[in-house]
């Protein structure tokens, strides 16, 4: 099993039901700002101001929440974001 498969079994088992989680986006040396961007746009439907500030903080501070609400609404974006390559979790 790789590691984004063990990533996302445990994002899949994870039974967390607050309003106040946040997924959290954080920095990697792989992806282009531009993947980055398109990715928020798509998948956490930011505007592209917002998706380039996220992806500023993210590559200045190593990490950004990126989007915050119920799990059971944060699960299916982050697993998209995962899918696209990029590296988050929710907490």
């Amino acid at each position: 099993m790789s590691t984004k498969e063990k990533v996302l079994e445990e994002l899949l088992l994870e039974e967390v039901i607050t309003a106040n989680n946040e997924i959290v986006l954080y920095n990697d040396e792989v992806n282009t700002f531009d993947h980055v961007i398109d990715t928020l746009i798509r998948v956490c439907r930011h505007t592209a101001e917002q998706a380039e500030q996220c992806s500023l903080i993210v590559h200045y501070n190593g990490k950004c929440t990126v989007k915050t609400g119920e799990y059971k609404d944060l699960k299916p974006q982050c697993i998209q974001l995962l899918e696209a390559g990029l590296s988050a979790e929710i907490i």
